[in-house]
């Protein structure tokens, strides 16, 4: 007997364990590249603020 003649290949539980994962793979994929993509972003523009530290003399 093979490994993919198995048993728990048969088994639907095999199957919504390994589709799971899957989705937890893909939206941690997802997630990285958007956080990725608004920490390389731009810095949002200072309203009304000068500037936020004054400088040392």
């Amino acid at each position: 007997m093979s490994l993919l003649d198995a048993p728990i290949w048969n088994d639907p539980a095999t199957w919504i364990v390994l589709g799971v994962s899957l989705l937890f793979i893909v939206v941690g994929i997802v997630m990285h590249r958007i956080i990725m993509k608004v920490v390389r972003g731009p810095a949002p523009p200072t309203q009304g603020h000068e500037d936020p530290v004054p400088p040392r003399e």
